[in-house]
């Protein structure tokens, strides 16, 4: 058993004080009720944003800590939804390095449960995390995703669970690597799990079934097909010409299937190498997707064809405009993000222009950290655990605010839910009131 003693509180801010004003339930630590108070999946949602936070004046923002607690290697970022914060960490269960889906209440930062996932021995090529250099430490790096009361996770060899968000027991779960004729990638799985109406969507799965859609109340197999191979690159949503689909970045590019039934809706070769980690990103009916290792960029416009669509290159850039790991945001046909490759604690935030790849702007000094959209504002993390609120404009780099919360190496992204802020190392985690 994992017992909730197993999760540190480092410190709490005399929470337990302010816990009866601000936390008396869920509502209470919320946003207005007109507003998206949640942030129950990866990056929040396929499109990385958030509602804008209730500041008129985000440099005077003052980010009060309620809690941290640890939160051993890995880079699963926050999953927060019903009062609680969902994350995938490390540790040793019975003797064996285990990767463990943790569920976090927010009002005291103290473990509500814990559920053991896979035993992790060794991760390829991950190495003992260190600030400031290229190992990323051997930690889970998928995310949860909860919807409706259930809390699922993918670990590192393709289990993929359901649990009951409120009390942790365990409602089903698949090995993709025995049942669906897996193929493991380099440092293991990435992606996290994508839902969509009864449909848990990912990829994993052997010829015929690289692509897969199980049921998300019974984990069975709703739909596969096609022969692509995984990357670590999470599928997104988008609606392209009034059409709904899920979108996958895998190692024969892009692929666009209906998310209910798995037909593919159009297809983009994309070069392959290594790895692919960043999501791809949709404005309008154009379609960007990047990786490291020598790859660079792309778009692609859709357009339709007949009753179906299809895709056109729009631009490339072969080995620039590199999102290693870190998927931008798109505000007004602008990406903002983290564009550099191995540029460890001096990467750049940019603006680069998603129709024509062209450089706008670039701020060093971020490394391969994460950044979300927040209304009219960017939310990032860099690498050495700083918070930073940048404006999204075009036409110029304006820092609003910056502050250093967390110690450890920080690929994770940050966090908007109940007008606070959550975001993770591979040291630590916490929670911050946003004022």
């Amino acid at each position: 058993m994992i017992r909730s003693a197993n999760l540190n509180i480092i410190a709490s801010g005399g929470l337990a004080a302010a816990a009866s004003v601000l936390f008396a339930g869920a509502t209470a630590f919320a946003a207005p009720a007109t507003a998206p108070t949640e942030s129950p999946a990866f990056r929040g949602n396929s499109l990385g944003s958030a509602p804008a936070l209730p500041v008129k004046d985000l440099s005077k923002v003052k980010l009060n800590k309620r809690w941290k607690v640890e939160t051993p290697t890995g880079f699963s970022s926050f999953a927060v939804a019903g009062a609680k914060a969902y994350t995938i960490v490390k540790r040793d269960v019975d003797g064996n390095p285990t990767e463990v889906l943790v569920a976090i209440d927010v009002k005291s930062g103290k473990e509500a449960w814990a559920a053991p996932l896979t035993i992790m021995n060794k991760y390829d090529g991950g190495g003992d995390a260190g600030t400031g250099d290229n190992k990323g430490g051997d930690g889970p790096r998928s995310t949860p995703a909860v919807n409706d009361g259930k809390v699922y996770a993918i670990d590192a060899n393709l289990g993929v669970y359901a649990f009951d968000a409120a009390s942790g027991k365990e409602v089903w779960k698949r090995d993709v690597m025995k049942d669906n004729a897996g193929v493991q990638i380099k440092w293991q799985n990435a992606a996290s799990p994508l839902i969509d109406g009864n449909v848990l969507l990912m990829a994993g799965g052997g010829p015929g079934q690289g692509l897969l859609g199980l049921d998300k109340n019974t984990g069975e197999v709703v739909w596969k097909g096609e022969d692509d191979k995984m990357t670590h690159a999470t599928p997104i949503l988008a609606d392209i010409h009034g059409v709904h689909q899920a979108i996958f970045f895998t190692q024969s590019g892009l692929v666009a299937v209906d998310p209910a039934k798995g037909s593919v809706l159009w297809r983009a070769e994309f070069p392959f190498k290594v790895s692919t980690a960043a999501s791809p990103v949709v404005y309008e009916d154009v379609v960007y997707c990047s990786a490291g290792y020598g790859v660079g960029a792309g778009a692609f416009k859709i357009s339709k064809s007949g009753s179906g669509l299809k895709s056109e290159p729009l631009w490339r850039r072969e080995n620039q405009c590199f999102n290693h790991w870190s998927t931008p945001v798109v505000k007004d046909g602008y990406l903002y993000g983290m564009f550099s490759f191995k540029e460890y604690g001096s990467g750049p935030v940019a603006c680069v222009d998603i129709k024509t790849g062209k450089d706008i702007w670039q701020e060093a000094g971020f490394g391969p950290g994460q950044l979300i959209l927040s209304g009219d504002n960017l939310v990032a993390l860099s690498d050495k655990g700083e918070v930073v609120f940048i404006k999204a404009d075009p036409n110029k780099y304006t820092e609003l605010k910056r502050e250093d919360i967390l110690d450890g190496k920080v690929w994770s992204y940050p966090v908007l839910a109940y007008n606070h802020l959550f975001a993770r190392s591979t040291a630590e985690g916490g929670c911050w009131e946003i004022k």
